[in-house]
């Protein structure tokens, strides 16, 4: 991945309805949004000069936004315009996207409804977020003391940024004992996800994810359900035990940034980047550059 500062680059970043200079979006120290967290955002792959799934993240930032009292000040379409202008301004062929939306400094402290929503759009070339040889044997996970909170305890089915810092700390703490990855365990003590992605297993020719109800169902969960379903891939969404996890022969994530990413260890539990993992992985690929 690149080591380049994201503040120091060349190109365009959409701001509250200009094209900027990259180095000139800023926002104001005390934008509500850096403070409490009353922020929400979307990222999406650019395949080809296309957004894969463009439309479902353009909502889904509307709808976040909404869960958290806030009101996106674009439509869908007018999200859509300004992206196609900014990958157009920045030549992007294969990249990444981010769109995110802030409440403003205008007031300070825990009632914010006197501030104004604002929204910035940033892309940039972006390849693959683990090396071919992670891609072949598989990434490896640790389990996180931290947990998904219950779906009463914090906004779950919002892309709202509070949410990930429980993921950063997770990863952070994996990454320091040497693995790839964090595994998420939820409120309840089952399997909910990856510190940033969506987990499924195969058990015995069935492929299965966690319901979800106390985290996001990604847009790349819901394609590679789709995408399984069309293969004739047996597949149910169930309750996982971590104890579960001695009995299923491959894992792999789902997301924006992994896409689809084989797992090939979790602690001391090891599986195989089966054949499961491949077809539904090369039909992934295949479909984001139709």
């Amino acid at each position: 991945m690149s080591l380049i500062p994201f503040d120091d680059r060349d190109g365009f970043i959409w701001i509250d309805g200009e094209m900027q200079p990259w180095r000139d979006a800023k926002i104001h120290v005390l934008s509500h949004g850096l403070h409490y967290a009353s922020s929400v955002f979307e990222g999406e792959r650019i395949y080809d000069n296309k957004i894969f799934k463009s439309r479902k993240h353009s909502a889904r930032l509307i709808k976040s936004a909404d869960i958290l009292g806030m009101e996106v000040p674009l439509s869908v379409d007018e999200i859509e315009d300004i992206k196609r202008d900014l990958i157009e301004a920045n030549k992007i062929t294969d990249g990444y996207i981010r769109p995110v939306a802030w409440r403003g400094c205008e007031e300070m402290g825990i009632s914010s409804r006197g501030t104004k929503t604002h929204v910035a759009i940033a892309c940039w070339e972006w390849g693959r977020y683990y090396d071919e040889q992670k891609r072949e044997k598989g990434i490896t996970m640790r389990t996180s003391e931290w947990r998904k909170p219950a779906a009463n305890n914090a906004p779950t089915q919002s892309k709202a940024a509070g949410l990930y810092v429980i993921g950063s700390m997770s990863k952070h703490a994996a990454e320091d004992k040497g693995f790839d990855d964090a595994l998420m365990l939820d409120y309840r003590g089952l399997v909910a996800e990856g510190s940033s992605a969506n987990i499924f297993v195969v058990q015995d020719g069935v492929l299965k994810t966690p319901i979800p109800d106390c985290f996001l169902n990604g847009i790349t969960r819901q394609t590679v359900i789709q995408l399984a379903k069309d293969l004739n891939i047996p597949f149910e969404e169930a309750r996982i035990k971590p104890e579960d996890l001695h009995n299923v022969q491959e894992v792999f994530l789902t997301g924006t940034a992994a896409e689809v990413t084989a797992v090939g260890k979790i602690d001391d539990i090891s599986f195989t980047v089966g054949p499961v993992t491949r077809q539904l992985r090369d039909a992934y690929e295949s479909l984001v550059r139709t």
